[in-house]
């Protein structure tokens, strides 16, 4: 939580203007049961209602320039505290953007909407309340006792009883607390991770009639939240009752001493008065710090759990040494390369050794689970190679700037994702400031541009996640996403399955006749998506097992044969 301080430099000096004009009007207010105590014992007891009208006048300006104080000290605490969560969430979203898909995978995709929204907005409320509050209650606490010694020294002994005990009880329930707290907010990211996936996979829920299990799920993790909160709840919620019966427990001792002090003339009846009123002031500013350190307690908790992601360091490590390819007769190698997924039983892909040269069409083929997505995610370096190397241009690409590599590759990924906007804006994703001449190009070989023509052409507004577009026209506009950039390598991570054969076909053809001659990988379930391809790899759990043309794979690799056969040979063969 502490190394957050340094997104504050900006914001010194509304970080001490705030709690500078919030002791100024806690100043002002500590004057009040003086004033009140003259108007008793001087206005009220010489019946002099003139004295008595200067002095209301005097606790309407304090009020006013009191009020004055405190709008000045919201506005410049709550400038800090939203500027500085400002700062905060860009950066952490930067940071966030830095992590492998491993680091992504590990800490899970509802932690960090969690810790960008929920622990984001409690750490900005806890900043604000800080600032105004956290020296003005003690400020005010203190400020009463010293006051109240000013008027009689003996009852002011009880203020210093009650405070050292008020302080214990305050203290000891937050250290109590904070670690409650965090194990809250890890609750809540359960509760928002399943939440995410049911709104995804609603579809899928729905076709398998899984509504109610999943409603149970929601309930038992629910009910998880709401028994430790209710826990923690029960906990902070002492703070009030407890300082409530100390307060005024002093309260009755102070008015009994303060009786018998007048009876004996030792004191006036406007000193108790406002002994009365300056503890009733530290009754009120202990309930508020006691409520502020509660809100202090989530705010810590949630800055360091936005700490923790930050201190993460992505472990795809950007060494940046190469700028310039090396000429060299093949763009992509992989040599020996092996991948292990974090925390995995064992390996994805193992030994994978391949040479590809410049425009060559390379098809790629395997069962479920083979590692076809594995092996294309190796190459723009969404993954790094547990050992080999995989070399682009004559280059490892871990000695590439990431930004400098993924510039060369278009990538289509296998789940078709697609932006809230308009079709020329998911389109320029793959080029900024793409033309629209070029867009209709890419659209025209991705055999989606009578698609966009029906529908009104490039400015129509696709819903989030594309949901107002069949699975094939997804497809198609991300290939044609991939295709604006015109990359020296294009993949085409199983991004046709749902394209008829016709347009599959029509959209290899096009993607063959590409001026620019890309080198081309497609990640395919079917064989006649692959079978022109000029070498096609065949994986079997991890491994290669083949490669080589359609006709002397059919002859030498079995994997191959077999997955042909059960799409073409004919049952009565």
């Amino acid at each position: 939580m502490l190394k957050l301080r340094l997104y504050f430099k900006d914001y010194i000096k509304e970080s001490i203007l705030g709690p500078l004009f919030k002791l100024l009007e806690a100043t002002l207010e500590l004057f009040v049961p003086i004033v009140i105590a003259a108007i008793i014992d001087i206005g009220i007891t010489n019946n002099d209602k003139t004295y008595i009208i200067n002095m209301c006048l005097i606790l309407l300006g304090l009020g006013i320039v009191g009020l004055v104080f405190s709008i000045t000290a919201q506005y410049y605490a709550a400038k800090a505290a939203v500027g500085t969560v400002t700062k905060l969430k860009h950066k952490l979203f930067s940071h966030i953007q830095s992590f492998s898909f491993t680091e992504l995978d590990s800490i899970g995709t509802s932690t960090l909407i969690t810790r960008m929204t929920s622990d984001m907005n409690q750490l900005q409320t806890g900043i604000n309340l800080t600032l105004r509050l956290l020296l003005r209650s003690p400020f005010v606490v203190f400020g009463a006792m010293i006051m109240a010694f000013t008027i009689d020294t003996k009852s002011a002994l009880i203020f210093t009883v009650a405070i050292p005990i008020l302080s214990i009880v305050v203290f000891g329930i937050i250290v109590w607390c904070i670690p409650l707290y965090k194990t809250v907010q890890e609750k809540l990211d359960k509760v928002l991770g399943l939440t995410r996936e049911n709104l995804t996979g609603v579809r899928v829920i729905r076709s398998f009639c899984k509504e109610a299990d999943e409603i149970n799920d929601f309930e038992n993790k629910n009910e998880e939240l709401t028994k430790m909160q209710k826990h923690v709840g029960s906990i902070s919620s002492l703070l009030n009752p407890i300082t409530l019966v100390i307060i005024n427990i002093a309260i009755i001792a102070l008015i009994y001493t303060g009786a018998i002090q007048v009876e004996a003339g030792i004191i006036s009846q406007g000193a108790v008065v406002a002994l009365y009123n300056y503890m009733s002031q530290i009754l009120v500013e202990l309930i508020k710090l006691a409520n502020l350190i509660i809100t202090i307690t989530k705010s810590v908790a949630s800055g360091n759990r936005i700490q923790a992601v930050l201190e993460i360091n992505s472990d795809s490590k950007q060494i940046n040494s190469v700028t310039d390819d090396i000429s060299t007769d093949n763009i992509v190698e992989f040599n020996n390369v092996t991948l292990r997924y974090k925390n995995a039983g064992g390996d994805s892909l193992q030994n994978i050794s391949f040479k590809v040269k410049h425009g060559e069409t390379i098809g790629i083929i395997g069962g479920t689970g083979s590692g076809k997505s594995s092996l294309v995610n190796l190459i723009p370096r969404f993954y790094d190679a547990t050992a080999g190397e995989v070399i682009v241009n004559g280059i490892n690409v871990v000695d590439y700037p990431v930004e400098n590599l993924r510039d060369k590759i278009g990538i289509v990924p296998q789940k078709a994702v697609l932006f809230k906007g308009t079709i020329r804006e998911n389109i320029q994703w793959g080029k900024n400031k793409a033309l629209d001449e070029e867009i209709y190009e890419a659209l025209s070989i991705a055999q989606v541009k009578e698609v966009v023509d029906s529908k009104g052409g490039l400015d129509y507004e696709i819903e989030q996640g594309g949901r107002n577009l069949s699975g094939g026209q997804k497809q198609r506009l991300t290939i044609a996403r991939a295709v604006v950039k015109k990359p020296e390598i294009l993949i085409l991570d199983d991004s046709t399955s749902a394209l008829d054969f016709a347009t599959d076909a029509a959209l290899r053809k096009a993607i063959r006749e590409l001026s620019y001659c890309p080198t081309v990988f497609i990640v395919s379930q079917r064989t006649s998506s692959i079978q022109y391809a000029d070498n096609i790899i065949v994986l079997d759990d991890g491994i290669m097992v083949g490669m080589g043309k359609h006709d002397k794979l059919l002859q030498s690799c079995q994997v191959y044969r077999e997955i042909y056969n059960s799409q073409f040979k004919k049952e009565s063969e």
